[in-house]
């Protein structure tokens, strides 16, 4: 059979595709403007999870359904776009595993602002000098990034949304192994790798850098040094790769938040996560099962816990914040009677968000 008349088909079928993409967008920047007007948000992370639910459910193949959602985050991408210039900030410099969270989150045409610390990017979002920002909150190998914990303790950002990468580290230099004597890396990258750092370079320092990113740099400049970071920072920075998923689990996940100054709206129908911080103050010291105490105004309502997390609270010795992760979003009925017994006992119940638990 000739080539041709299949190859009519498609280009017939793409100038359609382009035609209704359009639509689509003037549709997009039409609700733009009515949200504008009306002092609505842009980005609204339970719209977006209701449309690639939907997508997804009519999605009869072969599309793979991760290559449909890629292929309408880059649509909704554009669509804001048009509705308003969205500014979104991370941890960088360019090409860092945050870089490749935010992109997977939000596509190609918004506007990114690389920040040097997560206090940095906290500030620029609550200052107004980024609309949204992607942060790491915690890794399946190494658990939770403390320096985000610490951050909500004082801020009033809202998480909206998480996402979930899976992250391949390698290792980067100008040299080969027996020429390299320090290892750069954020923190987390560093122990992600600790076993196979130690089998292919004991002799060689490991020196934390402010990010994987950062490392490269670093790398890039000196051929005595070594980065462990993502191959897209490789590319990126022109840094040769000297070997490659250097990872010590094969299921590497990092999850990272998506903060606004303003809340998330309900999903529904249990497809919602919320955070809170939680001190137990003078009871947790004062009785026993104070901890179980806390626990109970969410069981006792069918609320799942599927995280809980203590950090100092740095006010004085032996004194903790909780950090709870549940199922539900804030607004269930459920959710507020759990929340108003806890704050009879609980001296902070702070609410962090609620997102879709997808992502």
């Amino acid at each position: 059979m000739s080539l041709a008349p299949l190859r009519e088909k498609i280009d017939g079928l793409d100038r359609q595709l382009v035609d209704l993409i359009n639509q689509r967008l003037t549709l997009a920047a039409e609700i733009g403007r009515i949200k504008r007007s009306q002092g609505g948000e842009i980005y609204v992370p339970e719209r977006e999870d209701a449309v690639l639910r939907q997508v997804a459910a009519h999605n009869t193949g072969p599309l793979r359904p991760e290559a449909l959602r890629a292929i309408y985050r880059e649509i909704m991408s554009a669509a804001i776009a048009l509705e308003k210039p969205l500014s979104v900030a991370y941890l960088g410099p360019e090409a860092t595993n945050t870089h490749a969270a935010a992109i997977k989150k939000f596509g190609a045409s918004v506007d990114y602002q690389a920040l040097g610390t997560i206090a940095d990017i906290f500030t620029a979002v609550e200052k107004g000098e980024a609309d949204l920002a992607v942060i790491p909150i915690e890794n399946s190998t190494e658990g939770s990034v403390r320096e985000t914990l610490d951050s909500f303790v004082e801020s009033d950002l809202k998480v909206v949304a998480q996402i979930h990468l899976e992250i391949s580290h390698a290792l980067i230099s100008r040299s080969p192994l027996e020429k390299i004597t320090r290892v750069y890396s954020k923190d987390q990258a560093l122990a992600q790798c600790r076993q196979w750092l130690q089998r292919h370079l004991p002799h060689a320092q490991l020196v934390e850098a402010p990010s994987t990113g950062r490392a490269v740099e670093i790398a890039k400049d000196d051929p005595t040094v070594a980065a462990v970071a993502g191959e897209l920072a490789a590319d990126h920075y022109g840094v040769p790769v000297v070997a490659r998923n250097i990872q010590d689990r094969a299921d590497n996940t990092t999850r990272f938040f998506v903060l606004a100054r303003k809340p998330a709206g309900p999903v529904g129908h249990g497809k919602d996560a919320t955070s809170f911080l939680i001190s137990l103050g003078e009871e947790a010291a004062a009785h026993s099962g104070a901890l179980l105490k806390m626990l109970m105004p969410l069981a006792e309502r069918g609320i799942n816990l599927s995280k809980v997390e203590s950090r100092p609270s740095k006010r004085r010795p032996w004194d903790y914040y909780f950090f709870i992760d549940v199922t539900g979003h804030y607004e269930d009925p459920a959710m507020k009677a759990a929340v108003a017994e806890l704050r009879k006992f609980c001296p902070v119940v702070k609410w962090l968000g609620s997102y879709p638990a997808t992502g």
